[in-house]
């Protein structure tokens, strides 16, 4: 195995940061690499330190965490950016599974579940807080009933495999390199897919692979 996991941690609170920074510093394989009290501090520093991960605060001056979310995954695809929150409304949620974060934890959660989530996100899985999937299953599944299987067709092998690469953040160029297939090709699968399950957006690809429980495996 390789040398520490290289975090930076974006929070424009000192406190929180100092304590977070404690934490991960105590694990054995990751280390705290540099600090950011804003948003743009986030990118900027994330572009000149190339951190294998950033720990960022979603609610931060200047530059709020979904945007530098959006900035950077845009600017470095293989960048891993987990959020943290404190927010659990519906409102808050559709936003968050949109931004294209690797993971999503709550501050009000256990030290351990920060842990595991940097360390599920480092081996290249998405994370989501188990309170957030608790919730984005019970408001989604109790309103779609395709997201229960019952679809207008199965889905083939390949249209699973997209959507599922699409879950995890993959741009369809990205998923095409790993397939071995075209861009058009890719897009084709994630419409049939869509289509056949009767949803119409990257979220909903998000909350279904989550019900699949596709984001927990390997």
């Amino acid at each position: 195995m390789g040398g520490k996991l290289r975090i930076l941690i974006a929070e424009d609170h000192q406190t929180v940061r100092e304590g977070v920074k404690l934490l991960v510093n105590s694990q054995p394989d990751m280390e705290v690499i540099g600090e950011a009290g804003n948003g743009d501090e986030a990118v900027s520093k994330t572009a000149e330190m190339a951190p294998d991960l950033l720990l960022m605060d979603i609610s931060m001056p200047s530059l709020n965490g979904l945007l530098a979310t959006k900035r950077l995954r845009a600017a470095i695809p293989k960048l891993k950016i987990l959020i943290l929150t404190r927010h659990t409304d519906d409102g808050y949620l559709q936003q968050l599974l949109g931004a294209g974060a690797n993971g999503y934890v709550l501050k009000q959660s256990a030290p351990t579940e920060l842990i595991t989530a940097i360390r599920t996100i480092a081996a290249g899985n998405a994370y989501l807080d188990p309170s957030l999937t608790r919730k984005v299953m019970g408001g989604y599944v109790s309103r779609t009933s395709s997201l229960r299987g019952e679809t207008k067709g199965e889905l083939s092998d390949r249209e699973s495999e997209v959507l599922r690469l699409i879950a995890f953040g993959y741009s369809n160029k990205e998923i095409g390199g790993k397939l071995d297939l075209s861009v058009k090709t890719i897009e084709a699968h994630k419409a049939n897919a869509m289509r056949k399950l009767g949803i119409t957006s990257r979220i909903d690809i998000v909350k279904y692979a989550i019900l699949q429980n596709w984001l927990q495996d390997n």
